[in-house]
């Protein structure tokens, strides 16, 4: 059995714990390890480490894959909303503020938060980590 495919995580420590779903893990903000500790301090910013386990979230840099994901499909309903709102009524451009403005803000900026989690603990869970060339001497 390969490593990727072992159910349980053991830290270096010896503590052994179980190998929980992106998934359900980052989409919650909590950490990819133990699942209980919070993996946000804010509403983007990650913690340094988790409170509950202990691991350093310092691998941790989805960079701008939340945005990405947000830009090329999340906003897309709220944009054809929109586009579709002017084409069937053409309403006068305060319904638009007023309609049109709040369905995009929701489409784009809630869906931050459990993209980026999710892509946190990805990277945990599929220990992803910054490539390297290796040179032959």
């Amino acid at each position: 059995m390969s490593d990727a495919d072992d159910p349980r995580l053991t830290d270096a420590s010896g503590h052994t714990w179980p190998r929980l779903s992106p998934l359900s893990t980052g989409a919650r903000g909590r950490c990819p390890r133990c699942g209980k500790g919070a993996l946000f301090r804010g509403f983007l910013s990650i913690r340094d480490r988790c409170a509950v386990c202990g691991l350093d979230y310092g691998y941790a840099d989805p960079a701008d894959g939340p945005a990405v994901f947000v830009q090329l499909f999340a906003c897309l309903p709220g944009v054809i909303f929109t586009l579709m709102l002017e084409i069937v009524a053409s309403p006068p451009w305060w319904v638009h503020l007023v309609v049109s403005l709040p369905v995009l803000l929701v489409s784009t900026v809630l869906p931050l938060r459990p993209i980026k989690g999710w892509l946190v603990a990805s990277q945990f869970y599929f220990k992803a980590r910054e490539g390297r060339l290796v040179r032959d001497e």
